[in-house]
C-alpha cells in the first residue's frame, strides 16, 4: 500500500492495483494492477465460485534489517481497529488480525468483513477493495479452500515478534512517504496453522501502511490502516 500510495502521489496518480507492475514504484516496487479482481458486489467481498483449493502455507522466514522489539505492543482487539495515533501500535494489531482466523466460529465472509472494517479507502481511491482481497488471499486462504478447511476444524493463531518502521526500512529511506503523517511497518509474526490433526508453525512478514495525523486525510485524533502487503514480493525491507 506504501507503494501505490507513495507512487500515487508522485506520479499524481497512485495505482494501488497491485498484482503486475506499478504500485510502488515511488517508495519500493513497481507493481501491478491487481491481476485478477475477484467477484465483488458493494462490500467488496469474493466469491466462492473464483476461488481455488489452497493448502495452508508453509511461510519461510525472510531476512529483515533489524527489526526493533517492543514490550507494548498488545494483540489485535477482536472489535476493531485500536483508536490510537500510534502508528506502530496500529501496525502491529493489524497484523496480528489479519493473520488469525478460526473456521470453528467464523465464516469466510466473516473473516473478509472483519478485515474490511481496518481497511479505510482513501478519498482518490488509490487503495480500493481489489487489493485488500488480493492481498488478504496471500496470507494463504481464500473462499473455497477456507470452506475446505472448516471441515478440519482449522484455525489459525499470530502473535507479534518483531517490527521495523520508516526509515527503519532500506526502501523507506530511498523513497520517503510523499506526505507526514503517512507510515509503513513491516511486522514479523509466529503463526500457527492448526486442524483437528495437524498443526504447522512458521514465521511470517507482513507490511502495514498507517495514514495519521496531520495527515489532510486522516482523522485528527487517531491512525487509519489504508493498505498491507502480504505478497511475498512486495513486502517492504
Amino acid at each position: 500500500m506504501v507503494e501505490f500510495l507513495w507512487h500515487r502521489r508522485t506520479s499524481r496518480r497512485w495505482v494501488f492495483g497491485l498484482a503486475l507492475s506499478a504500485i510502488l514504484s515511488a517508495l519500493i516496487l513497481v507493481l501491478a494492477a491487481p491481476r485478477e479482481s475477484p467477484s465483488t458486489k458493494g462490500t467488496g467481498v469474493p466469491s466462492a465460485k473464483s476461488s481455488t483449493s489452497r493448502a495452508l502455507p508453509s511461510i519461510s522466514p525472510t531476512p529483515t534489517p533489524k527489526p526493533t522489539k517492543s514490550a507494548s505492543i498488545a494483540t489485535a482487539p477482536a472489535s476493531g481497529p485500536p483508536k490510537t495515533a500510534d502508528y506502530r501500535v496500529l501496525a502491529s494489531a493489524a497484523a496480528v488480525a489479519i493473520y488469525s482466523w478460526d473456521s470453528r466460529s467464523s465464516s469466510y465472509s466473516d473473516v473478509y468483513a472483519r478485515i474490511r472494517g481496518w481497511w479505510f479507502v482513501l478519498p482518490d481511491g488509490s487503495n480500493p477493495l481489489a487489493v485488500l482481497v488480493q492481498e488478504f488471499e496471500a496470507t494463504g486462504i481464500n473462499a473455497g479452500s477456507f470452506a475446505s478447511l472448516a471441515g478440519q476444524g482449522a484455525y489459525r493463531v499470530a502473535t507479534f515478534e518483531s517490527m521495523a518502521c520508516d526509515n527503519e526500512l532500506i526502501r523507506v529511506r530511498e523513497r520517503p512517504a510523499p506526505w507526514a503523517g503517512l507510515h509503513v511497518c513491516t511486522v514479523r509474526l509466529k503463526v500457527v496453522d492448526q486442524t483437528v490433526s495437524s498443526s504447522n508453525s512458521y514465521t511470517a512478514p507482513l507490511s502495514v501502511m498507517a495514514n495519521c495525523p496531520p495527515a489532510a486525510t486522516a482523522p485528527p485524533d487517531r491512525c487509519q490502516m489504508v493498505g498491507f502487503y502480504a505478497s511475498t514480493s512486495r513486502i517492504v525491507y
